[in-house]
């Protein structure tokens, strides 16, 4: 398992993009899910880093580890941890993706993304701590 302990700042973000990468450097797996692994990873560190300390700035643990479920697919688990305000982003209600823009609530579509793309979202607060875990099979990717 890898982990990064950071600052939960915007500015941040090219880091825990390196870091992702670095961790996914020896994965064939399809660039459509590298995308959507990045792009959760991306909504979950802004969302921590926007919003968990707010106005104050403190501090994410992200651990990326790769196991493999009872079927022998590979898994990628991605964990985010803060000691920010609770919040559970599981409990925040589903867009209605048919209202008029004009309509809709604001907020929420990126937490429907990640559950959307990912295989499973849980979120725990524990010891103080905001816990979400991600995971996403890795199909593996074949050059034709």
């Amino acid at each position: 398992m890898k982990e990064l302990k950071i600052e939960a700042t915007i500015d941040n973000l090219a880091q825990v993009f390196r870091f992702l990468a670095d961790s996914m450097e020896n994965c064939n797996v399809d660039p459509k899910v590298k995308r959507q692994i990045k792009l959760c990873v991306e909504e979950l560190f802004v969302n921590i880093a926007h919003y968990a300390y707010d106005p104050d700035v403190g501090m994410a643990k992200i651990s990326i580890d790769t196991v493999t479920d009872g079927n022998g697919k590979p898994r990628m688990v991605i964990s985010f941890a803060d000691k920010g305000r609770p919040y559970d982003p599981l409990s925040a209600p589903e867009p209605d993706l048919e209202a008029e823009l004009d309509d809709r609530r604001i907020g929420g579509l990126g937490v429907f993304l990640v559950r959307t793309a990912m295989d499973s979202v849980e979120y725990e607060h524990k010891d103080g701590q905001n816990i979400t875990t991600i995971e996403k099979e890795l199909s593996e990717w074949e050059d034709t």
